[in-house]
């Protein structure tokens, strides 16, 4: 990532981009995904889709909390404001599942996968199963370069407030295609002047934002054995900003009963847009299905 510097304040908040999914399916499965930081619904665009089309599943994939806002009021987002927020999220699907008597998964992609992991645990009688998607515990893939690890000291100094890394290739995306279309929208971004993050997400991330992560995953980490949900968890094996390790530590250190790793071989880190696209939405789908006749199941023992 490329490091630009900015003050930036004074900025008024802007109407939200309405790019939120919500989509009523008929199986007894209600399926809540959280986008990563700095990015939006719209990378479950396909996944929610297919969900919906090929399995009949209840998908909703919300906004986080003051993300499709100018960059310098989503840079002052502190980690309780993002968990609060998917707290939220996930109060209000929780609601609709019961209504429905539908069974919750629960699903993210990178910081979404952070969180999910800790509602969770946090919340074990309302989540029905877990899907971690190119989860986020160690920055350690092949792109995130060594200064990375300098971040920590970061979170004590003033500096945090103003420095802004600009997102570099491959953006996440192994698709040339998708990359270029990403490419164009970033290369126009400047920092300080107002972003469109409605489809592909922020341009620039914040250094604040990530020292605010650092806490996320803190926790997470401390919580994961107390996860005791079916989980699924997908990865790429070329993830360009984590390794599979992430998705190894995750799978050590839950204790849920039934947990499943999927590996793919033709996608960077964005795996719910990029190459293998199809092959992820179709194990998310497998996933909501055997939850939802694990539910029935249940019900008809009642």
């Amino acid at each position: 990532m490329k490091m630009e510097w900015a003050w930036l304040r004074g900025r008024t908040a802007v109407p939200e981009p309405r790019n939120e999914i919500g989509l009523e399916g008929s199986e007894n499965c209600r399926l809540l995904l959280l986008h990563g930081l700095t990015g939006t619904p719209t990378e479950f665009a396909y996944i929610a889709h297919f969900a919906h089309r090929r399995g009949a599943v209840s998908v909703e994939c919300p906004r986080l909390v003051n993300h499709g806002q100018p960059l310098a009021i989503l840079a002052r987002t502190s980690w309780r404001q993002l968990l609060d927020s998917a707290r939220a999220h996930l109060r209000a699907a929780s609601v609709r599942a019961k209504r429905e008597d539908a069974a919750l998964v629960v699903g993210g992609l990178s910081l979404g996968a952070v969180l999910s992991l800790i509602l969770a645990a946090e919340s074990p009688d309302d989540i029905a199963g877990v899907i971690a998607l190119s989860p986020t515990l160690f920055y350690d893939g092949w792109n995130v370069p060594w200064s990375h690890r300098l971040i920590a000291l970061a979170d004590y100094v003033p500096i945090k407030h103003f420095i802004y890394l600009r997102e570099q290739p491959p953006y996440g995306l192994k698709d040339p295609a998708l990359r270029r279309k990403v490419a164009m929208s970033y290369e126009r971004a400047k920092v300080g002047a107002d972003e469109d993050p409605a489809q592909f997400g922020y341009a620039h991330f914040p250094l604040r934002l990530f020292c605010e992560m650092r806490h996320l995953i803190a926790l997470c980490k401390r919580t994961l054995p107390q996860v005791r949900a079916p989980l699924l968890v997908l990865q790429a094996a070329e993830d360009d900003a984590t390794s599979p390790r992430n998705a190894h530590y995750i799978i050590e250190h839950v204790n849920s009963q039934q947990t499943k790793l999927v590996m793919f071989a033709d996608s960077y880190h964005v795996i719910t847009a990029d190459r293998d696209r199809a092959q992820v939405a179709a194990a998310m789908t497998e996933f909501c299905t055997s939850i939802a006749r694990a539910h029935t199941r249940e019900a008809e023992r009642a």
